[in-house]
């Protein structure tokens, strides 16, 4: 699929050239990399993302692109596995002469792809990758959605004030960064508000059999439990945290913002809650013109969170070329770092010292078999 938008925009590109041919930046287009997972375990994500990305790009371009070049936007594949993504950025990076890079929504793929984007001095604004360790690895790395340390205290806070639950139990994917990560910082949060961690479980993601697990985790007899996964592995601990009376809400991150976590867990993750970045059924201008644009480029589908996020992404950067009056990357590099109030779809962005969004989040349930906007946590 990416393959063929990546045509598209090369053939728009070569034909505005002409006889000069297809030309990197300092040409007549300015080269934006972008990586995703458009197949494997977390390609609705990858999808996603990379269909808002197209959105941005394709609208810019329509009204005239950024310094009047249009953007080229290259899409690779890593097919969401560990170690693809160093050999497409550094593709983008050293083949294709990528000004900047765009990538990706799995925090583990986005702290592969860093160090590489940083040593070339190539500033890399990910859509979605909430795991503080991300910007950590340099002042070339950026991102347009909150992180963990917030997202888990805004779940603990959630967990223990709106659900009065008191004791909770957190069931944690050991190979997963994000997870990990989210896991820590929402047992952080419980913890200072007075809450109980009744029991801590972990699997792998892609397991099929969680039973044995939430055996124990039943018996620890939680108010709540706390699933900060991926959608495909979080619906089939739904459906079996059903199957064996595990009656109690279960609540999670952005990570189960999927229509595949409805496809799949069905009744099983009716009424259940999880934090995430945008809903698309908030009353905001800029929501509806974006959901608006997006259904109409891509046959009526809703965009989900991701879908924003990565239009956010694009747009962020291109306010940062536009702002640095250059396709330089350093000039791009500075430019994002003094951003402090971009109109983003997901909020209003300001990039703090760390080269995080500071923004805030909502909270969604699963309702008639739909994600319900619940309210807007502020940071």
């Amino acid at each position: 699929m990416h393959r063929r938008y990546f045509l598209s925009l090369s053939a728009i590109s070569c034909l505005l050239t002409a006889l000069s041919g297809c030309s990197k930046t300092g040409g007549d287009s300015i080269v934006i990399g972008e990586f995703a997972s458009l197949t494997g375990k977390e390609a609705t994500f990858g999808i996603s993302s990379h269909e808002g990305t197209l959105l941005a790009v394709e609208t810019l371009n329509a009204a005239g692109g950024v310094l009047g070049k249009k953007l080229e936007l290259l899409t690779e594949d890593n097919q969401s596995k560990a170690g693809e993504t160093s050999n497409v950025v550094n593709k983008l990076i050293s083949k294709d002469g990528a000004v900047a890079i765009l990538g990706e929504v799995a925090s583990s793929r986005s702290l592969e792809a860093a160090p590489i984007c940083q040593q070339n001095g190539i500033p890399m604004v990910s859509p979605a990758s909430t795991n503080p360790k991300v910007t950590e690895t340099g002042d070339h790395i950026f991102r347009v959605c909150f992180i963990d340390p917030f997202q888990g205290t805004v779940m603990a806070n959630f967990v223990t004030k709106s659900l009065n639950a008191k004791k909770v139990a957190v069931f944690t994917d050991v190979k997963s960064d994000y997870s990990k990560g989210l896991a820590k910082f929402f047992k952080e949060g419980i913890l200072k508000v007075g809450g109980q961690i009744v029991a801590e479980l972990d699997f792998n993601g892609g397991d099929k059999d969680f039973k044995a697990q939430l055996t124990a985790i039943k018996s620890a007899a939680p108010d709540a439990v706390f699933i900060p996964g991926y959608y495909t592995d979080v619906a089939l601990i739904a459906i079996q945290a059903k199957q064996l009376g595990l009656n109690v809400p279960l609540c999670g991150g952005d990570g189960w913002e999927s229509q595949t976590l409805l496809d799949i867990g069905k009744d099983a993750v009716e009424g259940h809650y999880f934090s995430t970045h945008y809903a698309s059924d908030a009353a905001s201008p800029a929501v509806a013109t974006f959901v608006e644009a997006y259904k109409k480029r891509f046959n009526g589908k809703m965009p989900d969170a991701m879908a924003a996020l990565g239009y956010d992404s694009a747009m962020f950067l291109a306010d940062g070329i536009k702002r640095a009056g250059s396709a330089d990357s350093k000039a791009i590099r500075d430019a994002l770092a003094a951003t402090k109030d971009f109109e983003a779809v997901t909020g209003k962005i300001a990039i703090n010292a760390q080269r995080d969004a500071v923004k805030s989040a909502v909270i969604l349930q699963v309702k008639d078999g739909k994600f319900k906007y619940l309210e807007t946590v502020a940071p």
